[in-house]
């Protein structure tokens, strides 16, 4: 098990610098520390509220590739916090969460949540039609006391207000189908919402109802209908992640 404030994942140092503008939402410009200007890929199709700051430090990974259009890839960005004597690195990269997510279960980091664990399914398909796809279904061990399927949503949290987590920070009719596809496969499976929270200086998660007031109702419908939340705070560096804990959260903003 991986103990909170320890480090999740690994990998080679990223290359600071400063954004410029982000555009046609998976571009960037950013001037790189020594002057050149690189044209990186923004993979956060969102507007980034709260994150996106012209001016702001940024953090790149570069991973040249033939099969790459773009050397360049834009991990993090540094925002300021509601401590305003300190500023904190967010995780913009929203093919991450997943990741992280599975690596916590894989170090039996969320044990206590979700018991012991003894297989893990990405991308399977469910839902009321059968066409939608859920992050991960994890198959409990006999052992637990309850051995029903957990459908787990991850969801890459960014956006706050102060030292409260919120998501989503716009309307987003995809967040409120995967809320409403969730509480289909209750009571007969386990559902469960994991809000991903991509900073280290938030306190509490909650639904955003002043960015999508119908997905905070969705939200606090399926808090009755079954569906279990567990945000997850993790820390962002230059060169690695770190486990910050289960935070609490509460249902209404």
């Amino acid at each position: 098990m991986i103990k909170t404030g320890k480090t999740i994942i690994e990998f080679p140092p990223l290359i600071e610098g400063v954004l410029i503008k982000r555009y046609k939402r998976f571009l960037a410009d950013i001037e790189l520390d020594h002057g050149e200007v690189v044209t990186a890929h923004c993979a956060n199709t969102g507007p980034m509220k709260g994150v996106l700051w012209p001016g702001g430090r940024v953090r790149l990974k570069y991973s040249p590739s033939p099969k790459r259009k773009l050397d360049w890839s834009w991990e993090q960005a540094e925002v300021p916090s509601h401590n305003e004597l300190k500023k904190c690195w967010v995780g913009i990269n929203t093919s991450l969460p997943n990741k992280l997510i599975r690596r916590l279960i894989e170090a039996n980091c969320l044990e206590k949540e979700l018991g012991v664990i003894s297989n893990i399914k990405p991308e399977v398909k469910y839902g009321l039609e059968g066409k939608s796809r859920i992050d991960l279904l994890l198959e409990p061990e006999n052992s637990n006391l309850d051995n029903r399927k957990i459908y787990i949503e991850v969801k890459n949290t960014t956006w706050c207000s102060h030292s409260l987590a919120l998501f989503p920070d716009t309307v987003t009719t995809r967040g409120q189908k995967h809320l409403r596809e969730l509480m289909s496969v209750c009571p007969n499976s386990r559902a469960v919402l994991i809000p991903c929270i991509s900073r280290s200086d938030m306190e509490v998660f909650a639904p955003a109802d002043s960015a999508d007031p119908l997905y905070g109702d969705l939200f606090r419908e399926a808090l009755s209908n079954g569906i279990e939340v567990i945000p997850c705070s993790f820390g962002f560096f230059n060169d690695h992640i770190s486990w910050e804990g289960v935070k609490p959260y509460r249902s209404f903003q």
